[in-house]
């Protein structure tokens, strides 16, 4: 059921070829805290999954958190969000999830 939401939420608006609009990023932004946070702690710092906090993922480049958020981490309790998120939108998240531990 919440994948059927997630799915819908996130169809509900267009992302723009080179970018996503304002409402989509709202949309993930939320997807971040609701359902990454459930794993990963509320404010990112680690729970059932590692932190996702800027200093944590520092060593990482975007696209290879890009393809982990993808493909997830087989063996382990992170799944594939292939099904449910674009490329682009994999990668925003990345990107989000660098930028700043304040979120």
């Amino acid at each position: 059921m919440l994948r059927l939401l997630l799915v819908l939420t996130l169809a509900a608006g267009p992302a723009a070829a080179d970018g996503l609009t304002a409402d989509h990023a709202r949309r993930l932004e939320h997807l971040v805290v609701q359902d990454c946070g459930s794993c990963h702690g509320l404010t990112r710092k680690g729970g059932l999954g590692s932190p996702l906090t800027a200093e944590a993922l520092a060593h990482f480049e975007p696209e290879g958190i890009a393809m982990v958020i993808l493909d997830g981490v087989p063996g382990t309790a992170m799944p594939p969000w292939r099904p449910l998120l674009s490329d682009e939108e994999a990668l925003w998240i990345a990107e989000y999830l660098l930028k700043d531990d304040d979120k």
